[in-house]
């Protein structure tokens, strides 16, 4: 299958290094090329590319306003280019809302400091992208952010008999873990959180250094809860959610009778930082009873192990269900690891938080 892909930048010699990294392999084509956020859209309604890759700074239309608009009249794959820096974090996550799927860093070094490497890792992540397409088409709006917590949520679910239940039916710990697609699917879940939540939460998230601490700032401001990067030392507390820093492992420890999280560098042969099987694997540690796991969406298994070890303990693990899921991937593994309690859709995993005590 050739992949067909518009770019989208007002650097002609990105737009060119971009075509001669993706035509290096033959199921690429580029379509066309636009530099600004108008040619964009209108490039975007002739061409109909599988995937787009999005710029954010451009003149005469940015790169927001270009995803808004083509989701509205043409709903198509796009991949966004970021810089690595606060601004750019936000503007990724506007653009993550309003329907692009995935981000990667504009420089090739920023993607990894092996040029070959980075090569590859773009065009994977191209053809991930585009294996969206088809869904995406299918969409007349990107995903709504429901931050109404009176709303009624509702979506059909697949359930599977629970073989793992609370001692108390009391949560002491609930841990969000995703990947591609989770800024918003974490947003949408973590809303319906009230302000009297009663037990702490963990996040993690892939995601590059600094974009964590605006994720976690753009979630404080939607939440009742408090959300914050977590930082070594952080102590577990109800109604704190903890996010895991970007390019950082983080640990639960029990120190002087208190939980406290444990921050650390990446270690050599780690694939991703933060990695939900070491966070995971921590926790199996540090509770013995009444921890929820939450497994969204994602590209490839991080969490399988971890979430392998928990419910070895009993503790309940659920899964976001394929038809929401924006990439499904890690619930996918957990479903086939056969240790998902409970399968999901995102509307439903939301409203199951609301009930959660």
């Amino acid at each position: 299958m050739t992949i067909r892909v518009l770019i989208v930048d007002d650097s002609r010699f990105i737009c060119k290094r971009i075509r001669e990294i993706l035509e290096q392999e033959s199921d690429f084509k580029v379509v066309g090329v636009a530099l600004n956020g108008k040619q964009a859209v209108q490039m975007a309604v002739q061409l109909e590319p599988d995937v787009i890759t999005m710029d954010i700074e451009m003149p005469v239309m940015d790169g927001i306003s270009a995803v808004k608009k083509i989701m509205a009249e043409c709903p198509t794959a796009i991949l966004m280019f970021s810089a690595l820096t606060h601004r750019g974090a936000q503007s990724t996550l506007d653009a993550l809302s309003a329907g692009a799927i995935d981000f990667l860093p504009k420089q090739l070094d920023e993607i990894d400091g092996n040029v070959e490497r980075a090569k590859h890792i773009l065009r994977r992540r191209v053809r991930m992208v585009a294996m969206q397409a088809k869904r995406v088409r299918s969409k007349t709006a990107p995903l709504a952010i429901n931050t109404n917590k009176n709303a009624q949520l509702t979506a059909p679910i697949t359930v599977k008999p629970s073989r793992a239940a609370y001692s108390n039916g009391k949560t002491e710990l609930l841990v969000i873990v995703a990947s591609t697609g989770g800024p918003v699917a974490i947003q949408a879940v973590l809303t319906q959180l009230s302000a009297h939540c009663a037990f702490p939460i963990l996040v993690v998230q892939h995601m590059p250094q600094n974009f964590t601490k605006s994720f976690a700032e753009r979630l404080n401001q939607l939440c009742d809860v408090n959300v914050k990067e977590a930082i070594d030392g952080d102590v577990l507390k109800a109604g704190d959610v903890l996010l895991a820093p970007g390019g950082m492992q983080m640990e639960l420890a029990v120190i002087s009778g208190k939980r406290v999280v444990k921050i650390s560098a990446k270690q050599q042969g780690q694939i991703y930082s933060p990695c939900a099987d070491i966070t995971l694997s921590s926790i199996a540690k540090a509770f013995s009873a009444n921890v929820l796991t939450v497994v969204l969406t994602g590209m490839g298994a991080d969490g399988v192990k971890g979430a392998t070890v928990l419910k070895g303990k009993g503790f309940p693990i659920w899964a976001q269900d394929e038809a929401s899921s924006t990439i499904y991937g890690m619930p996918k593994a957990i479903v086939d690891a056969n240790i998902a309690d409970r399968v999901y859709s995102l509307d439903e995993i939301a409203n199951q938080f609301k009930k959660l005590r």
